[in-house]
């Protein structure tokens, strides 16, 4: 039965699956914007403490794409794609921090005890480790199978990647190098979690040899970026 799991896929459903996680994890002007609006909306999520902001910024968030591109690249052993997706989750990180920052110091009453409460409230588990393979898990499954996209946003909701960085960036407005370790920390744990279930997910789906269809997808995505960089602005 389980095995059945990763062997009923088709050659062309894997091939779109590697294109659509490329595409998605692409570092375009687009998705920095989707990326700032996601993690803006989950610091205010956090000053307001409001379970239901939190949630739409996650929704919205494109953050677990260049992750799963990172898996993928390992997987296939692309250095191109590896590189790219470990530039896109730096720039990430850093475009969410200056966004929490920047919203933290205009807006936080600035003493700590809201982002305390939101992020560091309970002392790290080795069990956040756990969920967030679980989550990485059930992302680059159902990214692979068509029939499960409608599942992909209660994924993004579990994955629980922007609150962490929005609370960093809070964290760092206040000065406050605790809270920004503790929030930082679950991020980070959330990543390697995400990456290492990713990479079983692959590997057992056999992309390893999807090499040449990974560098044909990042070429046009290249191509993408080079003609959105060199398209003049209309008046």
């Amino acid at each position: 039965m389980f095995q059945g799991l990763f062997h009923n896929i088709t050659e062309v459903e894997k091939n779109s699956a590697i294109e659509g996680i490329i595409q998605h994890a692409t570092p375009r002007k687009d998705f920095f914007l989707m990326l700032i609006l996601s993690v803006s909306m989950a610091t205010f999520g956090i000053l307001l403490n409001s379970t239901v902001i939190l949630i739409g910024s996650m929704l919205i968030a494109p953050l677990l794409y260049p992750i799963l591109s990172l898996a993928l690249g390992i997987i296939v052993a692309d250095n191109k794609l590896i590189g790219r997706s470990v530039y896109t989750i730096i720039k990430s990180v850093f475009f969410s921090l200056i966004a929490g920052l920047v919203i933290g110091f205009l807006f936080s009453a600035h003493d700590g005890s809201v982002v305390a409460l939101a992020v560091a409230g309970m002392p790290f588990s080795p069990m956040y480790v756990v969920v967030a393979a679980i989550s990485g898990f059930a992302a680059a499954f159902a990214v692979t199978k068509p029939h499960l996209n409608e599942t992909l946003p209660g994924v993004a909701i579990s994955v629980a990647l922007v609150p962490p960085l929005a609370a960093a960036g809070i964290a760092l407005s206040l000065f406050d190098w605790a809270l920004f370790s503790a929030s930082f920390l679950l991020f980070v744990v959330n990543i390697i979690g995400i990456v290492f279930s990713s990479m079983v997910v692959f590997a057992l789906l056999r992309f390893s040899v999807k090499k040449t269809v990974t560098k044909e997808a990042v070429k046009e995505e290249e191509k993408v970026i080079k003609k959105e960089e060199t398209t003049p602005p209309t008046a």
